[in-house]
């Protein structure tokens, strides 16, 4: 399965300037999604984190992260319609900024559910290095 920004907005109830995803460009429902965002200089977020270097915040990595990882969540059956939220995030790592021109290629396995309550194991690149990689802990309202 792959979605649009469009088909996104249908699963994810984000909305500018808090869609963070513009593709997913695989997703195995309750298993794996893989996305990416395309980063802009035209981003709100480039107004105050630097204005002089512009670097993406890792908070937003990781709730890029965690989008793509909703999506598989929320592509299962029993869970369309429903919310993903934030659990917590454990050994986040950033080993290379993210800056505007850069295409932030996502990925988030699903390795762990307990009822409404799950682990995503995420990990961000851009150019195919590296650039975060953290463990999501989802709950779904």
């Amino acid at each position: 399965m792959t979605f649009n920004s469009n088909e996104i907005m249908e699963i994810l109830p984000r909305r500018y300037p808090f869609q963070l995803v513009d593709r997913i460009t695989e997703c195995e429902p309750g298993v794996l999604a893989k996305g990416r965002k395309c980063v802009t200089v035209n981003e709100q977020l480039f107004c105050g984190h630097f204005p002089q270097r512009h670097v993406m915040p890792g908070v937003l990595i990781l709730e890029a992260m965690a989008q793509v990882g909703a999506v598989a969540i929320l592509t299962q059956e029993e869970n369309k319609g429903k919310v993903v939220l934030f659990g917590g995030v454990k050994n986040a790592r950033f080993r290379r900024q993210v800056v505007p021109g850069d295409v932030l290629e996502m990925e988030c396995e699903l390795i762990a559910r307990r009822g409404p309550v799950g682990i995503g194991k995420a990990v961000a690149r851009v150019e195919g290095k590296v650039a975060a990689t953290a463990e999501l802990t989802f709950a779904i309202d």
